[in-house]
Protein backbone atom coordinates (compact mmCIF):
# COMPACT_ATOMS: atom_id res chain seq x y z
CA UNK A 1 0.00 0.00 0.00
CA UNK A 2 1.31 3.51 -1.25
CA UNK A 3 2.54 5.68 1.98
CA UNK A 4 -0.74 8.83 2.38
CA UNK A 5 0.51 12.08 1.19
CA UNK A 6 0.63 12.90 5.19
CA UNK A 7 3.20 10.17 5.48
CA UNK A 8 5.00 11.38 2.40
CA UNK A 9 5.34 15.12 3.83
CA UNK A 10 6.05 14.05 7.33
CA UNK A 11 10.10 14.05 8.80
CA UNK A 12 10.69 10.85 9.69
CA UNK A 13 13.25 9.92 12.46
CA UNK A 14 13.94 5.76 12.85
CA UNK A 15 15.28 4.80 16.56
CA UNK A 16 17.57 2.20 17.01
CA UNK A 17 17.08 0.55 20.83
CA UNK A 18 19.22 -1.78 22.26
CA UNK A 19 17.63 -4.88 23.14
CA UNK A 20 17.88 -4.59 27.10
CA UNK A 21 14.49 -3.25 28.86
CA UNK A 22 16.41 -0.49 30.45
CA UNK A 23 17.58 0.47 26.88
CA UNK A 24 14.23 -0.12 25.27
CA UNK A 25 12.09 1.94 27.46
CA UNK A 26 14.25 5.08 27.21
CA UNK A 27 14.04 4.74 23.65
CA UNK A 28 10.27 4.45 23.01
CA UNK A 29 9.64 7.50 25.56
CA UNK A 30 12.18 9.14 22.88
CA UNK A 31 10.28 8.23 20.30
CA UNK A 32 6.93 9.51 21.99
CA UNK A 33 8.42 12.91 22.91
CA UNK A 34 9.28 13.36 18.87
CA UNK A 35 6.26 12.26 17.84
CA UNK A 36 4.50 14.54 19.83
CA UNK A 37 6.58 17.05 18.25
CA UNK A 38 5.81 16.10 14.80
CA UNK A 39 7.93 13.86 13.97
CA UNK A 40 6.89 10.03 11.99
CA UNK A 41 8.36 6.99 14.18
CA UNK A 42 10.18 4.02 12.81
CA UNK A 43 11.51 1.59 15.41
CA UNK A 44 14.40 -0.54 14.17
CA UNK A 45 15.02 -3.53 16.42
CA UNK A 46 17.17 -6.79 16.00
CA UNK A 47 15.06 -9.54 16.46
CA UNK A 48 16.22 -10.44 20.21
CA UNK A 49 13.41 -9.02 22.60
CA UNK A 50 11.87 -7.36 20.09
CA UNK A 51 8.97 -5.04 21.33
CA UNK A 52 5.36 -6.58 20.01
CA UNK A 53 3.60 -4.60 17.92
CA UNK A 54 0.31 -4.17 19.55
CA UNK A 55 1.89 -2.47 22.24
CA UNK A 56 3.27 0.66 19.93
CA UNK A 57 0.73 3.29 18.58
CA UNK A 58 -0.80 2.70 15.60
CA UNK A 59 1.14 5.20 13.41
CA UNK A 60 4.61 3.91 14.67
CA UNK A 61 6.60 1.74 12.18
CA UNK A 62 8.37 -1.29 13.68
CA UNK A 63 10.94 -2.66 11.54
CA UNK A 64 12.71 -6.15 12.84
CA UNK A 65 16.08 -7.00 12.01
CA UNK A 66 17.86 -10.51 11.86
CA UNK A 67 20.67 -10.74 14.25
CA UNK A 68 22.03 -14.37 13.99
CA UNK A 69 22.31 -13.90 18.01
CA UNK A 70 22.38 -17.74 19.50
CA UNK A 71 19.66 -17.61 22.64
CA UNK A 72 22.93 -18.65 24.70
CA UNK A 73 24.40 -15.17 24.25
CA UNK A 74 20.79 -12.87 24.95
CA UNK A 75 20.62 -14.94 27.69
CA UNK A 76 24.16 -14.18 29.62
CA UNK A 77 25.74 -11.86 31.80
CA UNK A 78 28.44 -10.77 28.94
CA UNK A 79 27.35 -7.79 27.95
CA UNK A 80 30.20 -7.03 25.76
CA UNK A 81 30.15 -10.05 24.17
CA UNK A 82 26.63 -9.80 23.10
CA UNK A 83 26.95 -6.01 21.95
CA UNK A 84 30.27 -6.77 20.07
CA UNK A 85 27.60 -9.55 18.01
CA UNK A 86 24.72 -7.30 17.65
CA UNK A 87 27.53 -4.94 16.29
CA UNK A 88 28.38 -7.27 13.59
CA UNK A 89 25.56 -9.14 12.63
CA UNK A 90 22.92 -6.90 12.31
CA UNK A 91 25.54 -3.85 10.19
CA UNK A 92 24.50 -5.15 6.43
CA UNK A 93 20.77 -5.27 7.37
CA UNK A 94 20.83 -1.67 8.94
CA UNK A 95 22.27 -0.94 5.77
CA UNK A 96 20.08 -2.38 3.27
CA UNK A 97 17.06 -0.49 5.51
CA UNK A 98 18.46 2.55 5.51
CA UNK A 99 19.62 2.50 2.23
CA UNK A 100 15.79 1.42 1.06
CA UNK A 101 14.24 3.98 3.09
CA UNK A 102 16.57 6.49 1.50
CA UNK A 103 15.62 5.29 -2.33
CA UNK A 104 12.13 5.35 -0.68
CA UNK A 105 12.69 9.19 0.00
CA UNK A 106 13.96 9.94 -3.45
CA UNK A 107 11.35 8.41 -5.55
CA UNK A 108 8.75 10.09 -3.65
CA UNK A 109 7.22 7.55 -2.09
CA UNK A 110 7.74 8.34 1.88
CA UNK A 111 9.08 10.83 3.98
CA UNK A 112 11.89 12.17 4.46
CA UNK A 113 14.75 10.87 6.82
CA UNK A 114 15.24 13.73 9.35
CA UNK A 115 17.79 11.77 11.46
CA UNK A 116 18.30 8.49 13.01
CA UNK A 117 18.83 7.85 16.96
CA UNK A 118 20.51 4.98 18.20
CA UNK A 119 21.92 3.81 21.36
CA UNK A 120 25.61 4.41 21.94
CA UNK A 121 26.18 0.44 22.39
CA UNK A 122 25.22 0.40 18.34
CA UNK A 123 28.50 1.81 16.98
CA UNK A 124 28.43 0.09 14.08
CA UNK A 125 25.02 1.57 13.05
CA UNK A 126 25.74 5.12 13.66
CA UNK A 127 28.71 5.12 11.13
CA UNK A 128 26.84 3.41 8.71
CA UNK A 129 24.25 5.93 8.39
CA UNK A 130 27.27 8.26 8.90
CA UNK A 131 28.39 6.65 5.36
CA UNK A 132 24.82 6.93 3.79
CA UNK A 133 24.67 10.71 4.63
CA UNK A 134 22.02 10.58 6.81
CA UNK A 135 22.48 12.47 10.21
CA UNK A 136 22.60 9.92 13.39
CA UNK A 137 22.74 10.64 16.91
CA UNK A 138 23.47 8.39 19.97
CA UNK A 139 21.35 7.96 22.71
CA UNK A 140 23.12 8.05 26.51
CA UNK A 141 20.24 6.52 28.67
CA UNK A 142 22.11 6.43 31.39
CA UNK A 143 23.45 10.02 33.27
CA UNK A 144 25.86 12.12 32.19
CA UNK A 145 28.48 11.29 34.82
CA UNK A 146 28.02 8.08 33.37
CA UNK A 147 29.22 8.96 29.89
CA UNK A 148 32.19 11.05 31.44
CA UNK A 149 33.31 7.54 32.85
CA UNK A 150 33.25 6.33 29.68
CA UNK A 151 35.14 9.16 28.25
CA UNK A 152 37.81 9.20 30.63
CA UNK A 153 38.42 5.06 30.90
CA UNK A 154 41.48 4.86 29.18
CA UNK A 155 43.01 7.41 31.20
CA UNK A 156 41.72 5.88 34.22
CA UNK A 157 42.90 2.59 33.51
CA UNK A 158 46.91 4.47 32.71
CA UNK A 159 47.10 5.82 36.42
CA UNK A 160 45.88 2.38 37.28
CA UNK A 161 42.11 3.31 39.12
CA UNK A 162 41.13 0.32 37.10
CA UNK A 163 40.64 -2.58 36.95
CA UNK A 164 39.15 -2.41 40.30
CA UNK A 165 40.90 -3.61 43.10
CA UNK A 166 39.49 -4.31 46.54
CA UNK A 167 42.48 -2.62 48.28
CA UNK A 168 41.59 0.65 46.42
CA UNK A 169 38.12 0.65 47.05
CA UNK A 170 37.64 3.64 48.74
CA UNK A 171 40.25 5.99 47.01
CA UNK A 172 39.11 9.19 45.85
CA UNK A 173 39.28 9.82 41.77
CA UNK A 174 40.81 13.05 41.11
CA UNK A 175 39.78 13.18 37.89
CA UNK A 176 35.67 12.73 38.54
CA UNK A 177 34.68 13.95 42.02
CA UNK A 178 33.17 13.03 44.05
CA UNK A 179 33.76 9.57 43.04
CA UNK A 180 36.08 7.10 44.38
CA UNK A 181 37.40 4.04 42.58
CA UNK A 182 34.37 1.73 43.52
CA UNK A 183 31.72 4.25 41.96
CA UNK A 184 33.42 3.84 38.06
CA UNK A 185 32.97 -0.12 37.63
CA UNK A 186 33.05 -3.11 39.14
CA UNK A 187 34.43 -5.57 36.96
CA UNK A 188 37.16 -7.66 38.99
CA UNK A 189 37.63 -10.19 36.11
CA UNK A 190 41.14 -9.05 34.22
CA UNK A 191 38.82 -10.65 31.17
CA UNK A 192 36.11 -8.78 31.72
CA UNK A 193 37.59 -5.89 32.46
CA UNK A 194 39.56 -5.72 28.73
CA UNK A 195 36.38 -6.82 27.21
CA UNK A 196 34.56 -4.05 28.58
CA UNK A 197 37.73 -1.24 28.06
CA UNK A 198 37.08 -2.47 24.37
CA UNK A 199 33.74 -2.06 24.19
CA UNK A 200 33.81 1.34 25.71
CA UNK A 201 36.66 2.01 22.97
CA UNK A 202 34.37 1.79 20.37
CA UNK A 203 31.32 3.29 22.09
CA UNK A 204 33.13 6.81 22.46
CA UNK A 205 34.50 6.57 18.97
CA UNK A 206 31.04 6.02 17.41
CA UNK A 207 30.03 9.03 19.61
CA UNK A 208 32.39 11.33 18.33
CA UNK A 209 32.08 10.53 14.52
CA UNK A 210 28.35 11.20 15.03
CA UNK A 211 25.83 14.05 14.42
CA UNK A 212 25.52 14.54 18.56
CA UNK A 213 24.74 12.91 21.75
CA UNK A 214 21.29 12.93 23.34
CA UNK A 215 21.28 12.42 27.09
CA UNK A 216 18.88 10.83 29.74
CA UNK A 217 19.39 13.62 31.81
CA UNK A 218 18.53 17.45 32.66
CA UNK A 219 20.51 20.32 32.96
CA UNK A 220 19.11 21.13 36.09
CA UNK A 221 20.41 18.04 37.53
CA UNK A 222 23.81 17.30 36.13
CA UNK A 223 24.91 20.39 33.99
CA UNK A 224 28.21 20.99 35.23
CA UNK A 225 28.59 17.42 33.71
CA UNK A 226 27.05 18.11 30.73
CA UNK A 227 29.02 20.88 30.06
CA UNK A 228 32.46 19.12 30.44
CA UNK A 229 31.11 16.42 27.87
CA UNK A 230 30.49 19.24 25.50
CA UNK A 231 33.80 20.61 26.04
CA UNK A 232 35.28 17.18 25.40
CA UNK A 233 33.20 15.78 22.28
CA UNK A 234 33.02 19.47 20.59
CA UNK A 235 29.29 17.88 19.28
CA UNK A 236 25.95 19.32 19.80
CA UNK A 237 24.44 17.85 23.25
CA UNK A 238 21.04 17.63 23.76
CA UNK A 239 19.81 16.74 27.42
CA UNK A 240 16.45 15.53 27.28
CA UNK A 241 15.13 13.83 30.37
CA UNK A 242 13.98 12.59 32.55
CA UNK A 243 12.48 10.95 29.25
CA UNK A 244 9.89 9.29 30.84
CA UNK A 245 8.28 12.87 31.78
CA UNK A 246 8.99 14.53 28.10
CA UNK A 247 5.78 13.23 26.95
CA UNK A 248 1.89 11.87 28.53
CA UNK A 249 2.35 9.31 26.37
CA UNK A 250 3.46 6.07 28.37
CA UNK A 251 5.11 4.16 25.69
CA UNK A 252 7.14 1.31 27.07
CA UNK A 253 7.82 -1.98 26.17
CA UNK A 254 8.30 -4.49 29.12
CA UNK A 255 9.65 -7.67 28.48
CA UNK A 256 8.06 -9.22 31.38
CA UNK A 257 4.40 -9.63 32.45
CA UNK A 258 3.21 -6.84 34.95
CA UNK A 259 1.45 -8.33 38.09
CA UNK A 260 -0.66 -5.17 38.31
CA UNK A 261 -2.47 -7.05 41.79
CA UNK A 262 0.14 -4.90 43.91
CA UNK A 263 -1.65 -2.07 42.86
CA UNK A 264 -5.03 -3.20 44.61
CA UNK A 265 -2.92 -4.25 47.82
CA UNK A 266 -1.45 -0.85 48.18
CA UNK A 267 -4.97 0.97 48.34
CA UNK A 268 -4.95 -1.43 51.54
CA UNK A 269 -1.87 0.37 53.51
CA UNK A 270 -1.71 3.45 55.23
CA UNK A 271 -0.62 6.74 53.22
CA UNK A 272 3.13 6.71 53.03
CA UNK A 273 3.97 3.46 54.87
CA UNK A 274 5.40 0.84 52.41
CA UNK A 275 8.56 0.68 51.23
CA UNK A 276 9.13 -0.52 47.45
CA UNK A 277 11.87 -3.15 46.30
CA UNK A 278 12.86 -3.78 43.20
CA UNK A 279 16.68 -4.47 41.53
CA UNK A 280 15.67 -4.20 37.83
CA UNK A 281 15.49 -6.21 35.06
CA UNK A 282 19.03 -7.39 34.72
CA UNK A 283 21.02 -7.63 37.29
CA UNK A 284 21.13 -10.45 39.68
CA UNK A 285 21.92 -11.49 43.43
CA UNK A 286 23.22 -14.71 45.04
CA UNK A 287 20.93 -16.97 47.15
CA UNK A 288 22.73 -15.76 50.52
CA UNK A 289 21.78 -11.76 49.36
CA UNK A 290 18.82 -13.13 48.72
CA UNK A 291 17.83 -14.48 51.83
CA UNK A 292 19.72 -11.85 53.77
CA UNK A 293 17.26 -9.31 52.11
CA UNK A 294 14.15 -11.09 52.75
CA UNK A 295 15.07 -11.12 56.40
CA UNK A 296 16.06 -7.56 56.21
CA UNK A 297 12.68 -6.68 55.11
CA UNK A 298 10.64 -8.53 57.46
CA UNK A 299 12.59 -7.70 60.44
CA UNK A 300 11.49 -3.68 59.47
CA UNK A 301 8.07 -4.40 60.25
CA UNK A 302 7.39 -2.38 57.83
CA UNK A 303 5.25 -3.12 55.27
CA UNK A 304 6.29 -4.22 51.60
CA UNK A 305 6.23 -4.68 47.48
CA UNK A 306 8.81 -6.72 46.87
CA UNK A 307 9.68 -7.54 42.58
CA UNK A 308 10.70 -11.13 42.64
CA UNK A 309 11.17 -11.42 39.02
CA UNK A 310 12.65 -14.50 37.20
CA UNK A 311 15.82 -15.20 37.65
CA UNK A 312 16.66 -12.39 39.79
CA UNK A 313 18.59 -15.03 41.92
CA UNK A 314 21.71 -16.14 39.78
CA UNK A 315 20.92 -19.59 37.77
CA UNK A 316 17.42 -19.82 39.32
CA UNK A 317 14.14 -19.29 37.36
CA UNK A 318 12.46 -18.44 40.23
CA UNK A 319 13.01 -17.97 44.28
CA UNK A 320 11.07 -19.75 46.86
CA UNK A 321 10.35 -17.75 50.29
CA UNK A 322 11.16 -20.49 53.41
CA UNK A 323 8.26 -21.08 55.17
CA UNK A 324 9.57 -19.76 58.19
CA UNK A 325 10.29 -16.54 56.77
CA UNK A 326 6.86 -16.19 55.21
CA UNK A 327 4.98 -16.60 58.64
CA UNK A 328 7.47 -13.73 59.65
CA UNK A 329 6.58 -11.42 57.03
CA UNK A 330 2.85 -12.54 57.44
CA UNK A 331 0.52 -9.99 55.03
CA UNK A 332 3.50 -7.60 55.79
CA UNK A 333 4.63 -8.47 52.37
CA UNK A 334 3.69 -8.72 48.51
CA UNK A 335 5.62 -10.17 46.34
CA UNK A 336 5.29 -10.15 42.62
CA UNK A 337 7.57 -10.76 39.51
CA UNK A 338 7.10 -7.14 37.88
CA UNK A 339 5.72 -4.37 39.10
CA UNK A 340 4.21 -1.57 36.89
CA UNK A 341 6.77 0.79 38.59
CA UNK A 342 6.12 4.14 37.75
CA UNK A 343 2.31 3.92 39.13
CA UNK A 344 3.63 1.57 42.24
CA UNK A 345 6.18 4.71 42.96
CA UNK A 346 3.03 7.01 42.54
CA UNK A 347 1.21 5.57 44.98
CA UNK A 348 0.26 7.50 48.06
CA UNK A 349 0.79 4.62 50.20
CA UNK A 350 4.64 4.05 48.81
CA UNK A 351 7.26 6.10 51.14
CA UNK A 352 10.67 4.61 50.03
CA UNK A 353 12.32 2.89 47.05
CA UNK A 354 15.07 0.22 47.93
CA UNK A 355 16.79 0.05 44.67
CA UNK A 356 19.89 -1.22 42.80
CA UNK A 357 20.07 2.53 41.46
CA UNK A 358 19.69 1.94 38.18
CA UNK A 359 19.24 5.13 36.19
CA UNK A 360 15.42 4.47 34.75
CA UNK A 361 14.80 4.05 38.20
CA UNK A 362 16.70 6.24 40.05
CA UNK A 363 15.01 9.15 37.98
CA UNK A 364 11.40 7.80 38.22
CA UNK A 365 11.89 7.82 42.03
CA UNK A 366 12.41 11.25 41.68
CA UNK A 367 10.19 12.64 39.19
CA UNK A 368 7.45 10.82 42.25
CA UNK A 369 9.07 12.23 45.07
CA UNK A 370 9.93 9.12 46.72
CA UNK A 371 13.35 8.55 48.78
CA UNK A 372 15.74 6.01 48.22
CA UNK A 373 17.72 3.42 49.62
CA UNK A 374 20.63 2.48 47.59
CA UNK A 375 21.55 -0.96 47.04
CA UNK A 376 23.73 -0.72 43.80
CA UNK A 377 25.14 -3.79 42.88
CA UNK A 378 27.10 -3.11 38.94
CA UNK A 379 27.55 -1.02 36.28
CA UNK A 380 26.41 2.30 36.43
CA UNK A 381 24.63 1.89 39.21
CA UNK A 382 27.45 2.59 42.09
CA UNK A 383 28.23 6.10 40.62
CA UNK A 384 24.67 6.51 40.77
CA UNK A 385 24.21 5.96 44.45
CA UNK A 386 27.00 8.20 45.13
CA UNK A 387 24.84 11.00 43.51
CA UNK A 388 21.63 10.16 45.33
CA UNK A 389 23.50 10.06 48.84
CA UNK A 390 26.15 12.32 48.53
CA UNK A 391 25.50 15.21 45.69
CA UNK A 392 21.51 15.27 45.80
CA UNK A 393 20.92 13.61 49.17
CA UNK A 394 17.93 12.33 48.33
CA UNK A 395 18.82 8.68 50.18
CA UNK A 396 20.79 6.50 52.28
CA UNK A 397 22.99 3.42 51.60
CA UNK A 398 22.54 -0.18 52.49
CA UNK A 399 25.97 -0.03 54.55
CA UNK A 400 27.52 -3.09 53.52
CA UNK A 401 30.81 -4.72 55.16
CA UNK A 402 31.44 -7.37 52.80
CA UNK A 403 28.33 -9.40 52.06
CA UNK A 404 24.60 -7.91 52.64
CA UNK A 405 23.42 -9.12 56.34
CA UNK A 406 19.26 -8.66 57.38
CA UNK A 407 20.45 -6.34 60.02
CA UNK A 408 21.69 -3.75 57.48
CA UNK A 409 19.38 -3.53 55.15
CA UNK A 410 16.64 -3.22 58.43
CA UNK A 411 18.89 -0.24 59.55
CA UNK A 412 18.83 1.55 56.18
CA UNK A 413 15.11 1.42 56.42
CA UNK A 414 14.97 2.40 60.31
CA UNK A 415 17.37 5.48 59.19
CA UNK A 416 14.90 6.64 56.15
CA UNK A 417 11.55 6.08 57.36
CA UNK A 418 12.46 7.33 61.28
CA UNK A 419 13.75 10.34 62.79
CA UNK A 420 15.60 13.25 61.64
CA UNK A 421 17.55 12.37 58.98
CA UNK A 422 14.54 10.51 56.91
CA UNK A 423 12.60 13.58 57.30
CA UNK A 424 15.71 16.11 55.67
CA UNK A 425 15.78 13.52 52.97
CA UNK A 426 12.23 13.87 52.29
CA UNK A 427 12.50 17.59 52.19
CA UNK A 428 15.48 17.23 49.72
CA UNK A 429 13.86 14.86 47.32
CA UNK A 430 10.77 17.42 47.39
CA UNK A 431 12.94 19.97 46.39
CA UNK A 432 14.68 17.89 43.49
CA UNK A 433 11.49 16.25 42.47
CA UNK A 434 10.18 20.24 42.00
CA UNK A 435 13.64 20.89 40.33
CA UNK A 436 12.49 17.72 38.05
CA UNK A 437 9.20 18.82 37.09
CA UNK A 438 10.10 22.28 36.28
CA UNK A 439 13.13 21.49 33.99
CA UNK A 440 10.40 19.01 31.68
CA UNK A 441 7.68 21.28 32.10
CA UNK A 442 7.07 24.02 29.01
CA UNK A 443 9.96 25.99 28.72
CA UNK A 444 12.12 24.12 30.86
CA UNK A 445 15.56 23.41 30.27
CA UNK A 446 14.94 19.66 29.01
CA UNK A 447 11.49 21.17 27.31
CA UNK A 448 13.68 23.70 24.83
CA UNK A 449 16.48 20.88 24.39
CA UNK A 450 14.05 18.42 22.94
CA UNK A 451 12.53 21.25 20.84
CA UNK A 452 16.62 22.42 20.04
CA UNK A 453 16.49 18.61 18.37
CA UNK A 454 13.56 18.28 16.84
CA UNK A 455 14.43 22.20 14.97
CA UNK A 456 17.77 21.45 14.50
CA UNK A 457 19.32 20.69 10.88
CA UNK A 458 22.13 18.45 12.02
Amino acid sequence: MAPSSTNRDRRRVVLLPLPYQGHINPMLRLAAALHSRGLAVTILHPETRAPERRKLPADYRLVTIPDNIPPEVAASRDVASFVFALNRNCAAAFRDYLAGALREEEEGEDGHVAFVVADVDWFVPLSVARELGVAALALMTSSAVRFLVYLAYPSLCHKGYLPVQESNFNIAVEELPPFVVQDLHLVMDKTRHLAYTDLLAHIVAGVRQSSGLIINTSEDIEGMEIERIRSEIALPVFSVGPLHMMTSSSVESSLLTEDRSCLDWLDTQRPNSVVYVSFGSLVGIDTDEFLEMAWGLANSQRPFVWVVRPRLVHDCESSAIPGELQQKMGNRGRIVSWAPQQEVLRHPSVAAFLTHCGWNSTTESISEGVPMICRPLSGDQMGTARYVCDVWKVGVRVEVENQLKRGEVQAAITRLMDGKEGEMVRERMRDLRHVVVKCTSEGGTSDVALQRLVDSNI
